[in-house]
């Protein structure tokens, strides 16, 4: 072929998307998703062969194309056997995806065994054949519309239409029309003006969707005129202004959102020019956000930002779908967002269903996946639930966020010091739709049942209305029985993001052990922090390990240097320094950590994590820092921490509790309101421990910490040495049941052997010491 190059393939690194599937990771649906680096910048177009021959010969090979990103997912499952794929790079423009620009890339291949789920997606020239005509689209097409009138008619309390209409419909005919936001001061943005002006527009969106909804369920032609008020105000607001996606994107999004669920349901009484008036400023406020996601933040390229793929659910699909077949964008943003979906989805977890931003974090993401992928189901039939994170990710809150506990998590979380959210137990409830999984509806059994004023709370109020969820849920999905946790696996693991739980009794709240420990591979990236190789304990009902502070606001000297930072955590410090926890992405990324191990050392669990890569920066003479965990008899913890040197140094082992700790020579203990928990140092290499404590949040603006509890936090300080090995006991307990442990020690050879023993039975843990290693 004339004139055609050699194709840039470019290395991948430590924040871009992977060449993919490359032989060496394990598939996990059929067909497999297609990803590599893009070859240019701009005017992408791509050929993708795929054959069952490394010469890709005739009738052995499929193309696919022109595809306008680097990722793809075929329209059909591959039987099972050995494929080979590469691609090229097109001609700008060309329909043709044999008219290349470039040379064919590497050659790679992958396997393709028998049983994997098969989630192929269909392809853009049949994708919306089964499309619903007419309007709605948005959750109730028009096909459904009629039958759903009919059962709020029949029963309206068991449809949820009753406390939906007397609560998030009717108050809104008697509230004013919300003002436009103001600007910031000076343009600064203020944390509770930016707070503020989300609420706002939260508020325009309800009584935009509610009124709409619920005067075209009814017929209500007073609703309806109300609707259309409120609406066209919202159209009148300046898209380049106070809720455009660079002023505030919380704001943009919400106003978006309500301009697409309004010009939608709608559509019918709006004259031309007012529907010309609402869908201009819709389409604008659309493209800001299409064009931030696509093309300045690419998320197809470097997939790490939290609000650019949640606007994909919250504003492109809602947006799209109201405009598609009146905007020509409007198809190629949703093709763009459900081969997202479909491909890359989710940057934060795999196969497992972790979330690498932590469970606050999972339930905002999936709170809005979760409602787009309804609505594209509901209007395309494409049914994305089928994809294997899905099928899992319920285990997440189940297992890291039970409904009892309190402070025991990791990452920045907005209602730290509560229990699990309302919208947490709704979300996994509609995994328990999906699944059928019972457990997923016993938790979410339990948050309602607890969460009895959830309304009210800014996290709540602000993001989402839980009758209009409840509503929509009874509608599409069935009624799920709840069964107890009580025969759940006591370790669970999820190697995606790093995490590893370890549980006991957790069906009852006044029995439930729970540690949570993480070493993750997303390290101090987005909402995580340095808190690698940390752990946080839940028992009997209270916490008594805590990752410290308050998260106040995402940037405050709270957020950045205290809740982010390594001192913070239960882990440690290296001569007083931690984790990278900066805002350098791509060293956010490399300051990670690795679980080596989550197993069963007999009947008990067991994990050994590896944080040393999560030093490096601050401290690149750490050669090693792991940490084993065993959770012995269901009972007690040890923790045996190996550090090693290139140079002497001192280690901090840190602790942070809710209560003032009683310190001993080489133990402390907590003394909670339910429970209490004896902590002992039984061996260190180095001598004895200087142990102290202090409750001040060291680097905190105090304005900021104004109203708020103290907490406090033990510093364990070796002497200095080389090389460090610290074994601490953990022996949780009820207040009305004591309890201890006892132990010794033998070091007659190399090792040092420790025995613990409880009601007559006798654990034994090996420390090589250190002139060993």
């Amino acid at each position: 072929m004339n004139n055609v190059v050699a194709l840039y393939q470019p290395k991948t690194g430590k924040l871009t998307v992977a060449y993919s599937p490359d032989g060496k990771t394990r598939l996990l649906e059929n067909p497999p998703r297609f990803t590599w680096m893009p070859a240019r910048l701009e005017e992408e177009r791509y050929g993708l062969q795929l054959s069952s021959s490394p010469e890709f010969g005739d009738g052995e090979t499929e193309t696919f194309g022109p595809l306008s990103c680097n990722f793809h997912t075929p329209d059909r499952a591959l039987a099972p056997g050995r494929y080979y794929w590469r691609y090229a790079l097109l001609k700008p423009g060309t329909d043709d995806p044999m008219d290349r620009d470039s040379e064919w890339g590497a050659v790679r291949s992958f396997e393709v065994p028998e049983g994997l789920p098969e989630t192929p997606l269909p392809s853009r020239n049949t994708r919306y054949a089964h499309a619903v005509s007419g309007r709605p689209r948005l959750w109730l097409g028009d096909d459904r519309l009629a039958a759903f009138r009919e059962k709020v008619k029949a029963d309206p309390g068991g449809t949820g239409w009753d406390e939906f209409y007397e609560k998030s419909v009717l108050p809104w005919l008697e509230k004013p029309l919300i003002a436009e936001p103001s600007p910031y001061p000076n343009n600064r943005r203020v944390a509770a003006l930016w707070r503020r002006m989300y609420m706002d527009c939260q508020e325009v969106l309800y009584a935009i969707r509610h009124m709409s909804v619920a005067g075209v369920v009814l017929e209500d032609g007073e609703l309806l005129q109300q609707a259309k008020e409120w609406l066209l105000h919202a159209a009148r607001w300046n898209p380049e202004g106070t809720t455009s996606r660079d002023y505030n994107d919380e704001a943009a999004f919400r106003i978006a959102g309500a301009l697409a669920w309004g010009y939608d349901w709608l559509h019918d009484v709006l004259s031309e020019a007012e529907r010309a008036e609402v869908r201009r400023s819709l389409f604008r406020r659309t493209e800001q956000v299409a064009f931030h996601v696509m093309e300045r933040s690419k998320i197809h390229h470097v997939p790490y930002d939290s609000h650019a793929v949640r606007s994909l659910s919250s504003v492109l699909v809602p947006c799209c779908l109201a405009l598609l077949e009146e905007e020509p964008e409007a198809r190629e943003w949703l093709d763009y967002t459900i081969e997202y979906y479909s491909a890359l989805y989710t940057p934060w977890g795999g196969e497992d269903g972790g979330w690498a931003e932590g469970p606050m974090y999972w339930t905002t993401g999936m709170a809005f996946v979760t409602e787009a992928m309804n609505l594209l189901r509901n209007y395309t039939g494409i049914d994305l639930y089928k994809r294997p994170f899905f099928r899992k990710t319920g285990d997440f809150p189940l297992y890291v966020f039970s409904p009892d506990t309190i402070r025991t998590s990791f990452c920045d979380m907005s209602n730290l010091g509560e229990p699990p959210s309302l919208k947490t137990g709704f979300n996994i409830r509609q995994f328990a739709g999906i699944t059928g999984n019972p457990y997923y509806q016993w938790y979410y059994e339990q948050v309602k049942a607890r969460d009895t004023e959830a309304d009210g709370k800014f996290y709540n109020y602000g993001w989402w209305d839980f009758r209009f969820d409840e509503m929509m849920y009874r509608l599409d999905y069935p009624q799920v029985e709840a069964k107890p946790p009580s025969n759940l696996a006591p370790l669970k693991w999820f190697r995606d993001v790093g995490w590893v739980a370890m549980h006991s009794r957790m069906e009852d709240p006044s029995e439930h052990i729970m540690l949570l420990a993480k070493s993750s591979p997303y390290g101090s990236i987005s909402h995580s922090h340095g808190d690698q190789n940390a752990f946080v304990l839940h028992a009997y009902g209270e916490p008594l390990a805590i990752e410290s502070g308050y998260y106040g606001a995402f940037g405050s000297t709270l957020h950045t240097q205290w809740r982010r930072q390594t001192r913070s955590k239960n882990t440690l410090l290296i001569d007083g320094k931690g984790q990278y926890a900066g805002t350098d992405k791509r060293k956010n990324m490399e300051a990670s950590g690795t679980i080596l191990e989550a197993a069963y050392r007999g009947e008990y669990p067991y994990t050994r994590m590896d944080a040393t890569p999560a030093y490096r920066e601050e401290v690149p003479y750490l050669r090693r820092f792991e940490r084993e965990i065993y959770f012995v008899r269901s009972s007690y913890f040890i923790l045996v921490d190996h550090i090693d040197l290139d140079r002497p140094g001192r280690v901090d082992w840190l602790f942070h509790t809710l209560h003032p700790m009683k310190l001993g020579r080489q133990a402390f203990a907590v003394r909670g309101e339910k429970a209490d928990m004896d902590v002992r140092f039984v061996y260190c290499s180095s001598g004895e421990l200087q142990l102290s404590q202090s409750d001040t949040f060291e680097g905190v603006d105090p304005e900021e910490l104004e109203g708020l509890g103290n907490h406090w936090h033990l510093k364990a300080v070796t002497r200095e040495a080389a090389g460090h090995r610290i074994v601490t006991l953990l022996v949780p307990m009820k207040k009305s049941a004591p309890k201890y442990v006892s132990h010794f020690m033998d070091d007659q050879d190399h090792g040092v052997h420790l025995y613990f023993t409880e009601e007559g039975e006798t654990h034994k843990v090996e420390v090589p010491k250190v002139y060993s290693t």
